[in-house]
């Protein structure tokens, strides 16, 4: 097909049904093509949501977060991801989507000092307000996934610094710990709160625990102060009859059978080519957890957009009659994807619809 047959073309008209993603965290086959993501940028929300967002009644102080449940609705997914409330654990730097930053930048608690000195936030203290009827203009069965703001080991990096935290773990282990325990029971919280409201059909635990090659802490580290915390957060979900997906980027070979068997996650999401491509994850996962997303985010930008409509369709022929999978980047859409490139890869699923 010619590149223009790959632009945007209006909203999908089937009406959302989370029932699908349901089925495929039950590692059961949905009852269509199913997509999942972690985010786009917002020149895609603009294009997918911005001609029609003026007729639609809804709180105008939740305007970029309605923006984006209805650019998910559009483009043709059963669910929006959207932050829940403002909660978020302060650093002492700004970041900003085109930035890359440093695992060292910041280092605002390296003892017991800086440790009662930071500004602890309590989730009880935001609004969560949002959630109470942002999906009520939206046609159709759509449910949002929540994410955390970062999870306990992305958020200990921040505070610590990689570093610190790498000599903390001999020299200062009992504030190691203290840290990551700060944070864990203020996400458990947040995810807590969350999940009262019926809108609210998963949590997505965003904590990237990995580089190309290996976890970032050890194996026995990460068991004794990360993934306990992550236990609780799939317990609560599961507590309140809804599911938890993993958002993890790097290598997690050493910690798969930890991720699966012992804390239980339903769907795993971000996979990278140059550590384990999606149809190999699949195949070697399957039907444990649920995999979501995937093709690769490199491939996706540096390929042709009838390249990556193949590979997609691909792998959901691969997965059609199996189950357990969603179609999505292996990551989410930043601003450098192509426009048409994203759009082929979501008209795999959704050309027949």
């Amino acid at each position: 097909m010619p590149t223009s047959d790959y632009k945007w073309k209006g909203p999908v008209k089937s009406p959302p049904d989370f029932e699908n993603i349901v089925k495929v965290l039950k590692k059961q086959k949905p009852n269509r093509d199913t997509l999942f993501e972690f985010y786009m940028n917002p020149r895609i929300y603009s294009i997918l949501a911005d001609s029609q967002i003026n007729s639609y009644s809804f709180d105008k102080k939740f305007h970029e977060r309605f923006r984006s449940v209805l650019a998910f609705r559009n483009a043709g997914y059963d669910f929006a991801v959207i932050n829940a409330s403002d909660f978020y654990f302060p650093v002492d730097f700004a970041h900003t989507e085109k930035q890359t930053i440093s695992l060292n930048r910041s280092c605002m608690i390296s003892d017991w000092k800086s440790f009662e000195t930071y500004k602890w936030p309590d989730p009880d203290n935001f609004s969560y307000d949002c959630l109470e009827n942002i999906l009520s203009p939206i046609d159709g069965n759509m449910k949002l996934i929540i994410p955390g703001p970062y999870g306990v080991l992305e958020t200990t990096i921040q505070l610590m610094g990689y570093n610190n935290l790498c000599y903390s773990l001999v020299d200062k282990p009992d504030l190691v710990k203290a840290v990551c325990d700060a944070i864990g029971q203020r996400l458990l919280k947040h995810y807590q709160i969350c999940l009262k409201y019926e809108s609210v059909g998963a949590i997505f635990v965003n904590d990237d625990w990995g580089f190309k090659t290996q976890t970032m802490m050890s194996p026995d580290d990460m068991k004794k102060y990360i993934t306990p915390w992550h236990k609780k957060f799939v317990a609560c979900a599961h507590h309140a009859g809804r599911y938890a997906v993993m958002h993890s980027c790097g290598n997690l070979k050493d910690v798969m059978d930890v991720i699966i068997d012992d804390i239980g996650f339903d769907g795993k999401h971000s996979y990278e080519d140059t550590i384990l491509p999606v149809e190999d994850a699949y195949e070697k996962y399957n039907p444990r957890i649920a995999i979501v997303g995937g093709i690769d985010l490199d491939f996706i930008v540096r390929s042709t957009p009838q390249q990556v409509y193949t590979r997609s369709a691909k792998m959901l022929e691969r997965t059609r009659d199996r189950g357990g999978y969603a179609l999505g980047t292996g990551n989410s859409v930043p601003e450098y994807v192509p426009d048409e490139n994203y759009f082929a890869m979501i008209l795999a699923a959704v050309n027949n619809r």
